[in-house]
């Protein structure tokens, strides 16, 4: 059966000048079930154009799409002690962290990056799902401080993505111990009086969740994105009470005070420029363009966008 799929089956083809469809032009969306396009949905930053379903992305795309024209310095990668506690279950740590690596390109799950965002000088710190969860570990921890320390010597705000399932078992008590270190990042930029603004998307759990992805000056949220320490069900066991549908959901949040605004995709890069202008209070050295919202989103917004003569139409 192996002769016949890989050796007779493309020799055939071959021959008839059948092309081969790559697997990779769909992608389904998680939410409404319809197909799209992936080069639409790389275009939309992938948000579904159907239910505006906004699916996950890693820590490179969120920087293109932040910073001024996708471009941005990154900032060096801080080596750390590849497995201190020699961890092992049914794979060893470094072979875990190998197949991490080769999976995202990335050296750990939090790069930091410094760029322009309308115009502002600014540090981005973004964390990658992909990579093993977004977990924090050493590195991760190493690359937050890294990038809390450069914002100080730069003098620019800090901007934190966060998308996390929370502290790394793998790393134990070490794991813990950086968001403490995080937490004394923070406080070095309140002392600098400097912004720290905090982008939560899907998921934002555990201990992330827990010390610095909520210790920012503004807490902005993407729509629907889950936002909590403790899994749903584990609340519900312990409370033995049935949780509404909207628990934990950042809309749920955004009611009940725990974020200050949720803020589509689209509309971040100039939410935070707007927030950034409004706490430096100075001006763009460069004039950001503008970002088209939809109806639906600019709803849900809590900072106005600026007024303009024209008003430009949503894209269909």
């Amino acid at each position: 059966m192996n002769w016949i799929t890989n050796f007779v089956r493309p020799r055939i083809k071959s021959m008839l000048g059948v092309k081969e469809t790559p697997d990779n032009l769909w992608t389904k969306c998680p939410s409404c079930g319809e197909m799209l396009f992936q080069r639409d949905l790389e275009a939309a930053q992938f948000v579904c154009a159907h239910c505006d379903f906004h699916m996950k992305a890693n820590a490179r795309q969120r920087f293109q799409w932040l910073f001024d024209e996708g471009r941005y310095d990154e900032l060096p990668f801080i080596a750390v002690v590849a497995d201190p506690l020699k961890f092992r279950d049914e794979k060893r740590y470094t072979d875990r962290i190998k197949e991490a690596r080769t999976k995202t390109g990335q050296q750990d799950a939090v790069i930091a990056a410094r760029g322009t965002i309308g115009g502002h000088g600014a540090v981005v710190v973004s964390q990658n799902f992909a990579f093993m969860g977004g977990s924090l570990g050493m590195a991760a921890g190493e690359a937050f401080v890294a990038g809390a320390e450069r914002a100080v010597a730069d003098n620019v705000p800090l901007v934190l993505v966060v998308a996390s399932g929370g502290a790394r078992m793998q790393e134990g008590i070490l794991s813990l111990m950086q968001m403490p270190r995080a937490t004394v990042a923070v406080q070095m930029l309140r002392d600098a009086r400097l912004p720290y603004i905090v982008v939560l998307t899907d998921p934002t759990t555990g201990g992330v969740m827990a010390s610095y992805a909520m210790l920012g000056d503004v807490q902005i949220a993407e729509p629907g994105a889950t936002i909590g320490f403790s899994g749903r069900r584990v609340i519900e066991n312990t409370i033995r009470e049935k949780l509404p549908d909207s628990f934990q959901k950042a809309e749920y949040l955004l009611e009940h005070g725990m974020v200050d605004m949720v803020v589509h995709r689209h509309r971040i890069p100039e939410t935070v420029a707007r927030l950034i202008g409004l706490m430096t209070n100075a001006a763009p050295a460069v004039a950001a363009a503008p970002v088209v919202p939809t109806a639906d989103t600019a709803a849900n917004d809590a900072v106005p966008p600026p007024p303009s003569d024209t008003e430009p139409q949503a894209a269909q």
